[in-house]
């Protein structure tokens, strides 16, 4: 099998339909982070979520293994498929292991491997890690189209990871954010990030209050690997949008109970992933703080016009992400057309 390492995409090219002929003539190409960034830019990237949750995608639950890592916290294994019908087929492999931090590495990594679906063919392999982060924040700023206030302008970023530069710049692409606020337990992480962050006009600083900010915030993102509350129920003001994209297990949550409790709607990706993975839902139903009849709606519902979103500015509203399948193949098939389309422009490509 051969790999062929992709060069710059065209993120302006139109989309288009890879040929059979196509896939069969070229080699496997691998797709590394700096190539997924230019081939998603933010508006492209979000209208191609909004479309894959528009579409019959099928996307089992994905399966979660615990791994032991003597002396250090339990480590993860996910395994993503999603697939479309005589179309595409993709695979994500992940591993969390949350002891990195301590040794100043990623705690995330991951590769997504794409066939195609009529034939079982291999396609392409891309830098997982990169996808991972542009379709996530992707999803939260979909759903901040629907759930955030229109005049949203104070951003507070809760975490400093990876994840933490795309949540910025893509919920700014969506919403006018003129103040970003980041907060994480080791400060010079937290600069780190705001310095990594492509500014476009904002002022982005790092705040050590986070009570404070969260008071004044209008969108309230979080994305850490917590196992208790960070952001509390009783911060948030009315209008507040909360964006909870960690706790990805039912053991781990970013809020408390009254978060969900003083919320006026609450959506999910997926409300099975929901039920059975995101930890600030599972834990609040276990508590009694909220029930299953709760959750107002998931993101296909906001895609398709079947919800409205927010309805009232004072609402305090909810987006628990906990990562679909469905958002990485749409992610991963934008950026192979974008290269496909650069192929057919160019010969030469």
């Amino acid at each position: 099998m051969r790999v062929a390492r992709v060069g710059d995409v065209d993120a302006s090219a139109p989309s288009t339909r890879l040929t059979r002929e196509q896939a069969h003539r070229d080699p496997v190409r691998f797709f590394d982070a700096a190539t997924i960034r230019r081939a998603l830019p933010w508006q492209r990237i979000i209208d191609a979520q909004a479309q894959a949750f528009r579409e019959n995608v099928h996307a089992p639950l994905r399966a979660h293994h615990r791994i032991d890592v003597p002396g250090e916290p339990a480590a993860s294994l996910l395994l993503m498929p999603a697939w479309r019908e005589t179309h595409y087929l993709g695979v994500k492999l992940v591993t969390v292991f949350p002891g990195n931090a301590a040794r100043d590495r990623p705690s995330v990594a991951a590769l997504y491997v794409l066939f195609d679906a009529r034939d079982g063919r291999p396609l392409a392999v891309f830098d997982g890690e990169e996808i991972t982060a542009r379709r996530t924040a992707a999803a939260s700023a979909l759903a901040a189209r629907f759930l955030a206030r229109g005049d949203a302008r104070h951003l507070v970023m809760v975490g400093a990871g990876r994840q933490a530069r795309g949540l910025i710049e893509a919920h700014a692409s969506v919403r006018p954010i003129e103040r970003v606020s980041v907060w994480s337990r080791t400060p010079e992480r937290a600069s780190d990030a705001a310095s990594a962050v492509e500014k476009g006009g904002m002022s982005i600083t790092v705040c050590t209050d986070l009570e404070r900010a969260v008071r004044e915030a209008d969108i309230v993102s979080c994305a850490t690997l917590s196992t208790a509350p960070l952001v509390l129920g009783a911060w948030l003001r009315p209008g507040t949008h909360l964006d909870l994209v960690g706790a990805f297990r039912p053991d781990m949550r970013e809020t408390d109970d009254d978060a969900m409790r003083r919320a006026d709607t609450i959506v999910v990706d997926e409300r099975r992933a929901a039920l059975a993975e995101g930890g600030d839902i599972v834990q609040a139903i276990t508590a009694g703080a909220i029930d299953e009849s709760s959750i107002t709606a998931e993101l296909s519902d906001l895609a398709r016009g079947a919800y409205p979103g927010r309805t009232r500015a004072e609402s305090i509203t909810v987006f628990k992400s906990v990562g679909l399948a469905l958002e990485d193949l749409a992610a991963a098939e934008t950026v192979l057309e974008a290269a496909a389309s650069r192929r057919d422009d160019d010969p030469r490509a």
